[in-house]
């Protein structure tokens, strides 16, 4: 398999990814969301809430990064794969994204009530992150003496 062929799977695969922003203090933060990957172009959406810390930073600087572990953690030691980005986060609007809204809801129908919510006023919002770099992180398939570290153009 290819880097990219690798990353898509590992972000496919993947249920939790961990943001991380900059408040508007200049402090980073990093919260976990679950999400839903879109590839070509690259990006990665989740929900929260409007008035949670890591969304008012998004606000205020949408540069944000973060990170997407690709297999169970076991103990310290393990071959380790996973995935990092870099890119410009937003909340999407409240119109104009039926599309966005029904990917997150196949991949978390849980999610519904909340997304449908949106509409109306509710406190959730659809949010993404348009991928500008990608790190494959991969010790199985990148073993020593190469590197594990596999730089990836976002697309």
């Amino acid at each position: 398999m290819t880097p990219r062929e690798l990353l898509e799977q590992y972000v496919g695969g993947g249920k939790v990814m961990q943001v991380a922003t900059v408040d508007e203090a200049g402090l980073p933060q990093v919260c976990s969301v679950w999400y839903q990957p879109e590839f070509r172009p690259d990006r990665l959406r989740w929900i929260s809430r409007h008035d949670r810390e890591h969304s008012r930073a998004i606000a205020a600087n949408p540069q944000v990064a973060g990170a997407i572990v690709a297999i169970p953690l076991d103990a310290l030691g393990q071959v380790v794969q996973g995935v990092s980005f870099q890119g410009r986060a937003r909340q999407l609007p409240a119109q104009g994204v039926e599309d966005e809204v029904q990917a997150f809801i196949a991949r978390w129908p849980a999610a519904a009530a909340a997304l449908e919510a949106i509409a109306t006023g509710g406190a959730t919002r659809l949010y993404e992150v348009a991928v500008d770099a990608w790190v494959l992180f991969d010790e199985e398939h990148f073993p020593a003496p190469g590197n594990p570290r596999q730089p990836i153009t976002a697309e």
